[in-house]
């Protein structure tokens, strides 16, 4: 099934509709789909990018996909994954419209991860968490990953949940200014609209202060994560 698109005005929501949306080659692929029809064939100024899970939001890695992977010692497959998966992350950091993560749930690991490349996160209050477990499950970051986070997370913060895997919930995400604001679910998706609908920037401008303002992020992809994933240094 692809990745629903719904314009509504200057804004296009879109809603990852692939169960616990965990990041396989296939959902990579139709994310990028969905993110490259919104920018090529629509004038859409503002992205929403929301799950359609009652509980997740993305729940990181398909590690039941890509575990079988590893132990055939597939080694390009599982490399592949690795570069599309930054490539998405690279593709949010830069995309040329105000991007907006609708946290609709939990949002743990890689899902976690791939929140902090949106400029804005709103969140539920009433259930789920934002958690970095990799200490625990002895996955490392790439630089390209750390960078991305520092910019969305104050670094005390950063360091107490990339360090303990502390599941963190709305509230206190934006106590510390993780997320812009915490909402019910009763209420998220009017709160994000009425923010998205203030937002109508051009894209050539949004797309050069991106630019400019995420530039660390693109240069650690770019030059600092592809030897750690030529070498295998990624997999624990």
């Amino acid at each position: 099934m692809p990745i629903e698109v719904k314009l509504e005005g200057h804004v296009a929501v879109v809603t990852l509709n692939e169960g616990e949306n965990r990041l396989n080659l296939d959902f990579l692929q139709k994310f990028i789909d969905a993110l490259d029809h919104v920018e090529k064939e629509t004038q859409a100024t503002v992205l929403v990018v929301r799950g359609a899970d009652a509980k997740i939001f993305s729940n990181g890695i398909d590690l039941e996909w890509l575990m079988p992977i590893m132990q055939k010692n597939d080694v390009a497959t599982a490399k592949k994954f690795i570069e599309t998966m930054m490539a998405l992350f690279r593709k949010i950091a830069l995309y040329p419209l105000t991007t907006i993560a609708a946290m609709t749930g939990h949002a743990f690991a890689g899902g976690a991860i791939m929140c902090c490349y949106f400029d804005f996160r709103f969140m539920r209050s009433d259930r789920g968490f934002m958690c970095f477990p990799e200490v625990d499950l002895g996955i490392p970051f790439l630089p390209g990953m750390m960078t991305a986070m520092k910019k969305a997370i104050p670094r005390y913060k950063l360091d107490e949940m990339v360090m303990t895997g502390k599941r963190c919930a709305a509230q206190e995400c934006e106590e510390h200014h993780i997320i812009t604001k915490a909402c019910h679910i009763d209420q998220l998706m009017d709160e994000v609209m009425k923010f998205a609908n203030l937002q109508n920037k051009r894209r050539p401008v949004v797309e050069l202060i991106k630019a400019e303002m995420n530039k660390e992020i693109v240069y650690a992809i770019d030059h600092e994560d592809p030897p750690i994933i030529a070498s295998g240094r990624f997999y624990v």
